[in-house]
């Protein structure tokens, strides 16, 4: 369990994000919009009405003033107030209508989005998997995709709304008295610079809080998934100082965003009211003068007055919106990776070649995408036919790429060049669902689901019956799932840790053999079993492979006497083929590998699955 976490480095983040435009990054989102444009375009219609409507409170002021007050009339004032709370109930009803129509909408359009981003991470390649760590990925699902929300809902519309409020406001000073409204626009032409000024630096301060929020989920999520790491080796303080480290720079970078908005806020508050005051001053003398109703000037600073709230908001609608942008441009960073190819139109097409049956590696090389150009390939040049019906089984010492080699059957990586066959049909011109049908996969590591045992088994052959279930659990020696609280209907908890480590492997193995699969790649399935349910377990396996073609990693001599044949892969290449004993009298590597003297567990180097998380 690592206890320093580097920040996320996202490729984006290689273009500075001021360079960047925010809106057409937010015009991105239509797509998502347009199915509820029409509610969304009423709501910022009615909101529009609703804001508006405050700028008829100073016209009536002016008529009670100049009218009923000056000649003393308290039926006319009554009739004003009247007026005045009429006005007052249809803004506020306007403005609950609004809120009515875009929660539902805009709630469908988070969701949809979500949705599309779990579908697309389905299928994207193990290799984008491999670079980004998950909480970055959690990040951008769930706290992009509020802030998102948010921003439809609120920040959107109102920078409408305020946009019309502050121009239909500022035509009336200017009809009022429009040397007084001049005064009032002198603040104009700086607010702009300084807002300017302000998104620039807000949108790269925001983008780093994002990422900085996806590292701590990461850390968060590490940490849980760990826990017995974390406690077996005492390492809670490390961690803690990691989470205590990443949680500062967020806060430091947070104060940075607060301190942004407090200036812009500040000048956006201090600028108006100086003009407001300079305003008062001058409409007073002029008043004093006779040369300006009162009545007028209380409608002016009415005016004024209800121009505030759409002018102090500018610098939070910016500020939600560079936020809103910053989460967009992470969530398509996301949705512009490239899905993995399907199959081209030969998919069905079988080869023509004699005898091209079982499985077939030809001319296979393999170099991990993120891999430096001048490294040398993980593997060069593999040629080898596991015959039809026959088990094959793959020897290597620690690190030589014998699990890469049986992650490229199922397309789980894209080969660099070369190409596989099974039964004559080349791999890469299947349909990856048909491929995925064909080839079962027990990996290395068994990995468990929050579901119960019957389901994370069929999720082998989701069609297959309970007789199906069963043969597949007895095959793997699963007998302790009838112990179980409510047997294969128990649910097995986060990763399966509620079982050991034996029981998780055994549960994976049955996954991969439940449907009876034409082709079937095992990964040393039998590494975390006791030398007696091992022997048991390699008895009833034999039936099934008999019945299977199958490529089994194997680290074990009793693993390998499952095998028709051995292959030896060395040096990114297969040295040798032949059967256990002939391996064992013509090749010394072999034999030193038999020995017991290599029987690590596969570790296939730096740019293997254990670079999860870096990115």
């Amino acid at each position: 369990m690592p206890t320093t976490h580097a920040p996320a480095t996202d490729p984006d983040q290689l273009v500075p994000a001021a360079e960047q435009s925010a809106v057409r990054t937010l015009l991105r989102l239509w797509p998502y919009v347009r199915p509820v444009r029409a509610r969304w375009a009423g709501a910022a219609a009615v909101a529009v009405v609703a804001s508006c409507l405050s700028l008829v409170f100073p016209i009536v002021l002016k008529w009670i003033v100049d009218g009923p007050v000056t000649d003393h009339d308290p039926g006319g004032v009554w009739l004003g107030a009247g007026m005045l709370l009429a006005l007052g109930v249809t803004e506020a009803l306007l403005f609950g209508l609004r809120r009515w129509l875009v929660a539902r909408p805009l709630a469908s359009v988070e969701a949809a989005m979500r949705g599309d981003l779990y579908r697309h991470l389905q299928r994207l390649p193990v290799a984008f998997h491999d670079r980004w760590a998950s909480g970055q990925l959690l990040s951008r699902g769930t706290t992009d995709l509020m802030v998102v929300r948010m921003f439809l809902a609120f920040p959107l519309t109102f920078l409408i709304v305020n946009g019309v409020t502050i121009v239909a406001g500022f035509v009336l000073l200017i009809a009022q008295d429009w040397g007084l409204g001049l005064v009032l626009l002198a603040p104009a032409l700086p607010l702009m610079v300084l807002c300017y000024r302000f998104e620039s630096k807000y949108a790269s301060a925001a983008r780093r809080a994002q990422d900085q929020v996806g590292d701590l989920t990461t850390v968060v999520e590490e940490s849980v998934l760990g826990i017995r790491i974390i406690k077996g080796f005492g390492r809670h303080r490390s961690q803690a100082r990691a989470f205590r480290d990443l949680s500062r720079m967020l806060r430091g970078t947070e104060l940075t965003k607060a301190r942004l908005l407090a200036g812009i806020l500040g000048v956006i508050t201090l600028l108006p009211e100086m003009a407001l005051g300079a305003a008062l001053v001058l409409g007073s003398v002029q008043v004093a003068d006779g040369k300006l109703s009162a009545g007028t000037l209380v409608a002016f600073l009415s005016t004024a007055l209800a121009l505030r709230w759409p002018i102090d908001s500018i610098g939070f609608l910016l500020a939600m919106s560079q936020e809103a942008a910053t989460a967009t441009r992470r969530f398509f960073e996301v949705m512009d990776e490239p899905e993995e190819s399907e199959g081209g139109s030969a998919a069905g097409a079988p080869a023509t070649e004699d005898g091209a049956d079982g499985l077939r590696f030809e001319g296979v090389r393999f170099r991990y995408p993120d891999a430096p150009d001048a490294s040398e390939p993980v593997l060069e040049r593999i040629d080898l036919h596991v015959r039809s019906g026959e088990t094959m089984a793959l020897v290597g010492a620690t690190g030589c790429g014998k699990t890469t080699l049986t992650a490229l059957v199922p397309r789980l990586h894209e080969l660099t060049d070369g190409r596989i066959t099974l039964d004559g049909r080349d791999i890469g011109s299947m349909e990856r669902e048909e491929l995925r049908t064909l080839v079962s996969v027990a990996f290395e590591e068994p990995t468990l689901f929050s579901a119960s045992v019957a389901e994370n088994v069929l999720m082998g052959a989701v069609e297959a019956d309970a007789a199906q279930l069963d043969r597949a659990l007895g095959v793997a020696q699963a007998g302790f799932v009838q112990a179980l609280p409510d047997a294969a209907g128990t649910q097995v908890g986060e990763q399966g840790l509620s079982l050991s480590g034996g029981q998780r492997q055994r549960l994976a193995l049955a996954r991969a053999v439940v449907g009876s699969p034409r082709f079937l790649v095992l990964d040393d399935p039998l590494s975390a079993l006791d030398v007696h349910t091992e022997a048991l377990v390699e008895a009833a396996l034999r039936e099934v492979l008999a019945a299977s073609t199958a490529l089994v990693v194997a680290h074990r001599p009793s693993t390998v006497l499952l095998a028709d044949r051995v292959a030896l892969l060395s040096g990114g290449r297969i040295t040798a083929v032949g059967t256990h004993q002939e391996l064992l009298r013509a090749n010394a590597e072999y034999r030193h590998l038999m020995s017991g003297a290599d029987l690590e567990r596969e570790d296939d180097g730096p740019h293997g699955p254990e670079g999860k998380g870096t990115r």
